[in-house]
């Protein structure tokens, strides 16, 4: 009989050492920190996907690696920042984490590490993850490839009179050197 898991209370040791996968989708707004970076109503956003594999990796002092690889993917709504008019944009997150005992070794390890590193739990929320994971991987400016409608690129208003012409100061300098004055 397979057991029913639940990716918000992981076991992550028995999850790991059994090499098992996991995934979902979701709707975005059950994913409430990550629905605030929607823009307005006028495209769809996707479902939120993701995929967990857990892994435990051998190790010559006997003590295996606990891993988690992550991928998640959503189709968010946002404001272009050209235009100011709503782009959606596919949001991808594919990351790998190494679970150790305790806060002290995360610590000690995670300025000499290439992986992230966090600490180990038999009661994981995983889902808390993925949505962390998605909003770090926002982009930081989203834009159209094309915006839809012409970007003014003009940074004068047309009705804006400008001053008469101003005299240029350093021909004010050299009149006074001459003798001459404009």
């Amino acid at each position: 009989m397979e057991k029913k898991l639940d990716p918000q209370h992981l076991d992550l040791v028995s999850f790991a050492r059994d090499a098992i996968s996991l995934k979902g989708e979701g709707h975005l707004a059950d994913w409430l920190r990550l629905a605030d970076e929607r823009y307005g109503d006028v495209l769809p956003a996707g479902p939120v996907a993701w995929h967990l594999q857990g892994r435990s990796v051998s190790q010559p002092d006997g003590v295996d690696q606990i891993w988690l690889d992550l991928k998640a993917s959503v189709n968010l709504p946002m404001q272009c920042q050209r235009c100011l008019t709503p782009v959606l944009e596919t949001v991808k997150a594919e990351r790998s984490f190494r679970f150790v005992a305790d806060e002290a070794t995360a610590a000690a390890m995670d300025d000499e590490a290439e992986e992230d590193i966090l600490v180990i739990s038999r009661d994981f929320d995983a889902l808390a993850l993925v949505e962390d994971e998605l909003i770090l991987s926002l982009p930081l400016v989203p834009l159209h490839e094309v915006c839809p409608e012409t970007v003014s690129m003009s940074a004068v208003d047309p009705e804006f009179a400008v001053a008469s012409e101003r005299p240029n100061p350093f021909g004010v300098l050299a009149s006074l050197k001459t003798g001459t004055s404009k």
